[in-house]
């Protein structure tokens, strides 16, 4: 897959395959998106989806905004590279209002929630738009969310504050910069060995 560029917009990790979404996601999205457990921690953009006719239409609005949409920003489905499985999916989206930041999020089906594919799939995104230029990404949660906030703060982000500013919701704010997740790649030589 390529982004607006003509790049390769395929994201590896150890475990995960990032690609674009396809219409014949429809079946497998529609088990995470159609979750209430899921819908309730989702970004207020979007609700529990109904059933497979409603999640074919919702795909075919993600895949229009990911062509249209300048790099690094977009959504992808999150697949297991040993089997090709769905298990989730990720984004790079201007938040409202403004599109002034830049928020990164995640989404597991239920049944692999524990297993750190969200970390492992919001670290491959956060590297991608940080070799696009940018310099921070935020995530959103609602304050209920323990376990998004728990993903973001072992992604490497720190705890901004709370705020109204997206979405009209009083929300919690975490940050990642560049140099947070260099720092976390490249750790000093630890402590010195007492003598």
């Amino acid at each position: 897959m390529t982004d607006a560029t003509g790049r390769d917009r395929e994201l590896l990790t150890e475990r995960l395959r990032l690609r674009d979404w396809t219409a014949d996601d429809a079946e497998a999205a529609l088990e995470i998106y159609g979750d209430p457990e899921v819908a309730r921690r989702l970004s207020p953009a979007l609700g529990r989806v109904p059933d497979v006719d409603s999640m074919r239409l919702v795909l075919g609005q993600w895949i229009a905004e990911s062509a249209r949409l300048a790099p690094p920003s977009g959504r992808w489905a999150v697949e297991r590279r040993a089997d090709g499985r769905l298990v989730g999916g990720a984004i790079l989206l201007p938040l409202p209002p403004g599109d002034e930041d830049l928020e990164f999020g995640w989404q597991v089906a239920r049944e692999h929630w524990g297993q750190g594919y969200a970390g492992e799939a919001g670290r491959a995104l956060a590297k991608w738009a940080f070799g696009h230029g940018e310099e921070e990404l935020f995530a959103v949660v609602r304050p209920s969310n323990t376990r998004a906030a728990a993903v973001a703060l072992r992604i490497g982000m720190e705890w901004v504050g709370e705020t109204d500013k997206y979405y009209g919701l009083q929300l919690q704010v975490y940050r990642l910069r560049h140099a947070d997740l260099t720092a976390q790649d490249h750790p000093g030589p630890g402590p010195l060995p007492l003598p």
